[in-house]
């Protein structure tokens, strides 16, 4: 009987990559906290992907409306209607969708931008660190939310705009943070051998210092989704959002109970939904992160 052929290294590697993950996903599914709001954003997101599906889009449409103004909830409409007649739970679902995009891909350029100017910073040092770094801390005297808001007004309205002003305004602290991280790595002695050994800058930054930040990262980014989620919600109630109906967002959903009055009018099945949506959605953000940092960092795990 032959002897099965040596592995190769890239095929080791994978295999090493694959024992870690399965020993994190045992880690985090001892987090209670952690499960739940995955479950919970698991559910979320399906029925975001699947609302075409489960409902027809022409409905967002004003001429298409079917209910009367301001309908309490009934068997038709389980959560009522807004002011021109449209479900609330159309909306909402259809919100989840405009929410939940914006959130990611803000928090992935966000996270991006910071991952890219942390690593440089601390990796060259000297002059472009500090030049990177004054940058930064420019940016992090900024109130966000106000530099949001100007960007917002400056550029065409639209979901571009509000990806864009949410994801160059709040990489600041990834940054920090990546660079902090990216500094303690490269005091470590393989780092030196590799470098003794020939090894450039883009062969110790791609194979040593970016997969050892990247853990950091994406529990970075899981937690800049519900903080972009909130921003969004926050620019679409200002009146900064997307304005075209088709494409409702939480936010908009908010203001335009505002703009209805539905407080007055004792709608409350028009203002709660996209409210309450969007405190799930940050609640099972934050405690996916919290676990997932508790799963990466040794120290949180022993406490």
């Amino acid at each position: 009987m032959t002897s099965p052929r040596a592995a190769s290294p890239r095929a080791l590697a994978w295999r090493r990559r694959g024992d870690a993950f399965a020993a994190g996903w045992r880690q985090f599914a001892r987090q209670r906290s952690g499960l739940f709001g995955l479950g919970l954003l698991l559910v979320i997101v399906a029925l975001a992907v699947l609302a075409p599906v489960l409902t027809d889009r022409e409905g967002l449409n004003v001429i298409n409306a079917t209910g009367g103004p301001l309908e309490a909830p009934s068997g038709e409409f389980p959560l009522g209607t807004d002011r021109q007649g449209r479900s609330v739970l159309l909306l909402t679902l259809w919100g989840a969708r405009m929410s939940l995009t914006v959130g990611f891909v803000a928090a992935l350029l966000s996270i991006g931008i910071g991952t890219i100017i942390g690593i440089l910073a601390a990796h060259y040092g000297r002059w472009v660190s500090a030049g990177l770094m004054r940058i930064t801390d420019f940016f992090l005297v900024l109130p966000s939310l106000v530099l949001a808001i100007a960007l917002s007004t400056v550029l065409n309205p639209g979901i571009g705009t509000v990806i864009l002003a949410i994801g160059i305004t709040s990489w600041p602290p990834s940054a920090r943070l990546v660079r902090a991280q990216t500094l303690t790595i490269e005091a470590r002695p393989y780092i030196e051998r590799s470098r003794a050994l020939g090894g450039g800058h883009l062969h110790v930054i791609t194979k040593h210092v970016l997969p050892a930040v990247l853990p950091l990262v994406f529990v970075n980014t899981t937690l800049a989704v519900g903080s972009a989620i909130v921003a969004e919600s926050t620019l679409s109630f200002l009146g900064l959002g997307d304005p075209d109906p088709m494409r409702p967002s939480w936010g908009s959903m908010l203001r335009s109970a505002w703009l209805d009055s539905a407080v007055i009018a004792g709608a409350w099945w028009y203002l709660l939904p996209p409210g309450i949506a969007i405190a799930i959605v940050v609640l099972a953000f934050t405690m996916c992160g919290r676990a997932l940092e508790s799963v990466l960092n040794p120290r949180l795990r022993e406490g």
